[in-house]
């Protein structure tokens, strides 16, 4: 893994990029468009199997010329490193080691109250809501890194 700016410096030109939102049960992802602009909510992957999670990576990957994986890492409020954040890690470690495209992890703190507060704003019902809250949390982190790599 690496982080944003190894990433940055090391892709001088922008290209499109997926962001992971992983939970236990649900994987939220995004992509964004090859100008770092704006990031969409793609789909939400169950969680069976790591093996299951890496193709299913892998298609995403190969079917939208994706050239970065942003992580979100659930780092505590205090900013300390609890278990979700080492599972995090380990997973992103081994996404990482299987897919040779670089993988950043990015501090997702509020991404799902922030993905669930902007989709109240827009009208949204709750169970619509509720059902694609993952991929819009996986967007709500992407959009916080691109953000991030363009300034």
């Amino acid at each position: 893994m690496i982080t944003l700016d190894e990433f940055k410096k090391n892709n001088p030109k922008k290209c499109r990029l997926i962001g992971l939102d992983l939970g236990s049960k649900r994987i939220g992802v995004a992509i964004c468009d090859e100008n770092w602009s704006i990031a969409t909510p793609f789909k939400t992957i169950k969680k069976t199997t790591n093996e299951s999670l890496i193709k299913d990576l892998k298609d995403i990957i190969l079917e939208n010329n994706i050239e970065g994986i942003i992580v979100g890492n659930p780092i505590n409020m205090d900013g300390s490193l609890g278990r979700s954040a080492q599972s995090v890690k380990d997973v992103s470690t081994n996404i990482s080691e299987l897919i040779k495209i670089p993988v950043c992890l990015w501090d997702e703190r509020l991404s799902t109250v922030g993905a669930f507060n902007l989709s109240s704003q827009l009208d949204i019902n709750v169970s619509k809501r509720e059902k694609n809250i993952d991929q819009n949390a996986a967007a709500f982190i992407l959009q916080g890194a691109i953000d991030y790599l363009n300034n």
